[in-house]
């Protein structure tokens, strides 16, 4: 397969992979939002979720003062936001038309279908006007569908070759990214410097978090507890049944790089670095890591995660 053919079929799954999480996150933010709080706790959340989709920064170079509705604008249809829902969704359109005969009548329509859609919200919000509260939650619901669809569609339709693979990589390596980073800003932005861990507000974030991931009934299926911070952590790092876990991503991941390496006929890198990280998440346990500092580790989690993702590019999609 071409490096560029491969290069568009990762990024295309990365990019419906990332407005799948950016719509979650925001639904998930919205949430608590119903709970009781000062308006600086509403800022903070806000500020959790652009730092769950990477865009903090650029939001506040580009608008200073942090508000709700600049912040879902931000990271709906914002240009000017790599991340944004909109953004996302026309580089997966670029992505798919340029590698279309790589994917089935089925993935395509999927893809495409999404990009229509999206340019009837667009129509529907007019020129500079938000959405308002309901149509958004229509406007999340649909973005979520696109990417079942998706995933649904390639799982169900494509044969199992490198461009299938090349495809599961993008998920995966996102999905990782994604968890990792959810997890992280819940620890050190979201809960309030005034609510002790454990409070009805901290559980009603956690809550919001499993929702975010699609992982409330999981939760309760595996644990048959009380909602505890310390076991969404596990249920999210190291439980291999939750597809969205750090470790889940990883046994897709290395899957589809020793899958990839029969298909090309030797390995690399890539394949030693992704065995490595799966066998160090094999190898460990909650406590392990809650001693050695659960920031630490998502820290360094993703630091290695972007190491690979760089490794694969080097390895297979650079011409």
């Amino acid at each position: 397969m071409l490096a560029r053919t491969a290069d568009n079929l990762f990024w295309l799954a990365r990019s419906m992979e990332r407005a799948d999480f950016i719509a979650r996150t925001i639904e998930a933010t919205m949430r608590l939002e119903y709970l009781p709080k000062t308006e600086s706790d509403k800022v903070g959340e806000w500020e959790g979720a652009l730092n769950a989709a990477g865009a903090y920064d650029s939001f506040v170079e580009k608008h200073g003062e942090l508000d709700e509705e600049a912040a879902v604008e931000y990271l709906t249809f914002e240009l000017a936001n790599p991340s944004s829902i909109r953004n996302c969704l026309e580089n997966a359109r670029a992505a798919g038309r340029a590698v279309r005969t790589a994917l089935t009548a089925e993935t395509w329509t999927a893809i495409n279908d999404a990009w229509l859609q999206l340019k009837r919200f667009e129509t529907s919000r007019g020129r500079n006007r938000s959405l308002d509260r309901e149509e958004l939650m229509r406007f999340l619901d649909y973005v979520k569908k696109a990417s079942l669809d998706f995933d649904g569609s390639c799982y169900r339709t494509m044969l199992r070759n490198d461009a299938y693979w090349f495809n599961r990589l993008g998920i995966f390596v996102e999905r990782a990214d994604n968890t990792a980073r959810l997890l992280d800003v819940k620890y050190h932005l979201l809960l309030p410097s005034t609510e002790t861990v454990g409070g009805p507000l901290d559980y009603f974030q956690w809550v919001a978090i499993l929702r975010a991931v699609s992982a409330a009934t999981a939760y309760h299926w595996v644990y048959r507890d009380r909602v505890k911070p310390w076991l969404i952590a596990d249920l999210l790092i190291l439980k291999a049944a939750m597809p969205r876990s750090l470790i889940s991503c990883y046994e897709s991941i290395d899957r589809a790089l020793d899958s990839l390496a029969r298909e090309d006929g030797r390995s690399g890198l890539a394949q030693r670095q992704a065995r490595a990280m799966y066998a160090k998440l094999e190898r460990s346990s909650m406590t392990e890591i809650f001693q050695g500092g659960l920031h630490e580790f998502i820290t360094e989690f993703i630091e290695d995660n972007a190491r690979l993702s760089t490794t694969i590019s080097e390895q297979y999609l650079f011409t």
